[in-house]
């Protein structure tokens, strides 16, 4: 009898679940709102991003959390993932600040593509899944372009050494 009766508590939370989801006819769009360097070191880059997170159904979206992986000119450039919970409002958007990482190797690939490229415009596709509370994940995806960062990259000058018998 008390394995019935928690049973019936358990297929009545999945259906208040699976009730408050009925509205969920579209994917949540993400799309990248901004991109901050924090951190430059030798082994991995930080970077701070401004994800929106547009809700286009008629019931609200409790996100537990989310990962994701950024691509940029068709490379994988960074990932990262967030715990933080937020309520996106139906028909509604919230706007998160996540921390990514990148590697040395995949942030050189880019400079380089970049100064040799003149592009003003760079593709970038980011996807990932979004964890919401207590009812399982969605996946999402966007490419999209944005503007070329305007940086001047350090030049790396190395010492020449004087020809035999000429001082310096």
């Amino acid at each position: 009898m008390k394995r019935l009766l928690a049973t019936l508590c358990v297929l009545c939370a999945a259906l208040a679940g699976c009730a408050s989801l009925s509205g969920l006819t579209q994917k949540p769009e993400v799309t990248l709102a901004g991109l901050d360097l924090l951190e430059l070191g030798l082994f991995e880059q930080r970077f701070a991003l401004r994800l929106r997170v547009q809700n286009p159904n008629d019931v609200d979206l409790p996100i537990r959390g989310l990962t994701f992986d950024v691509e940029l000119n068709g490379q994988p450039f960074a990932k990262g993932l967030s715990d933080q919970a937020v309520v996106v409002p139906r028909f509604g958007e919230a706007v998160l600040e996540v921390k990514a990482t990148s590697n040395l190797g995949s942030v050189l690939r880019q400079l380089r593509e970049l100064r040799e490229s003149g592009r003003e415009r760079v593709d970038y596709r980011m996807f990932g899944r979004i964890t919401l509370d207590g009812l399982g994940s969605l996946p999402f995806e966007r490419k999209g372009e944005i503007d070329t960062p305007q940086f001047d990259l350090p030049r790396l000058d190395v010492p020449r050494r004087a020809p035999a018998g000429e001082r310096t």
